[in-house]
């Protein structure tokens, strides 16, 4: 089996987008599109920040909508009415989204049930990427980079052996780094170096949105979320 790579970035502000064009310069060299997890807060829409992602979009990276702490415990009605509200402003800044990334990767039953309501097509969660609509997950945990807390040294030599060891298996690589750490030397070359092992053992370059676009490999069944609603 072919072992397929996706990179994800979130957290990208006015703040943090010289950094942001930095890396994704660097995965455009090496032929690997984004998937970036959008929050459409205050800072998202500002105009520099949504050229740039609309931008990568048009170009071949997938956007995903970037779920806040709101949807940590939300029943259906709640997180649908959420939905909406994040839907409803990306339309108006003209972006259009069908993908979920759920806060800490963890997505409630009442979340997964608003997403399948709202024609959502797929919801990134931590061990695996749900498609909705044909009722199967692709696994693989994600390595993740982000928030601080997950950018000490041995924190990033572990998500490069973690993309060599998923790589040579063949199994789904996900990188997935917080921009807020693209400051920090270690973080954005353990991204770098986990993508070019990666792709030393011949991994596919995908986003989240290109895994819907080819069998998954376990029925829904063999894995379940938690459950926090």
């Amino acid at each position: 089996m072919t072992a397929r790579l996706v990179v994800s970035l979130s957290g990208v502000s006015t703040r943090t987008l010289s950094r942001c064009v930095e890396l994704a310069a660097e995965l455009d060299r090496r032929g690997v599109p984004l998937t970036l997890l959008y929050a459409p807060g205050q800072d998202g829409t500002a105009r520099a920040v949504l050229d740039w992602v609309t931008a990568r979009q048009g170009g071949g990276d997938a956007v995903l909508l970037r779920g806040g702490p709101g949807f940590t415990a939300s029943p259906a009605h709640e997180a649908g009415l959420r939905l909406t509200a994040a839907v409803d402003l990306l339309d108006r800044i003209g972006l259009r989204v069908d993908g979920f990334a759920p806060p800490r990767w963890l997505a409630t039953r009442g979340t997964l049930t608003a997403l399948r309501h709202q024609g959502f097509r797929l919801c990134a969660e931590l061990a695996g990427v749900r498609d909705l609509r044909a009722g199967v997950v692709h696994k693989g945990r994600v390595l993740g980079l982000g928030d601080g807390r997950f950018a000490e040294p041995w924190w990033c030599s572990w998500v490069v052996l973690g993309a060599a060891r998923a790589a040579r298996r063949g199994g789904l690589v996900r990188v997935a780094l917080d921009a807020r750490d693209l400051s920090r030397s270690g973080p954005r070359q353990a991204v770098v170096d986990a993508v070019d092992l990666a792709l030393h053992h011949g991994a596919t370059r995908t986003t989240y949105r290109g895994l819907m676009t080819v069998g998954a490999s376990h029925k829904l069944a063999a894995w379940t979320s938690p459950s926090f609603a």
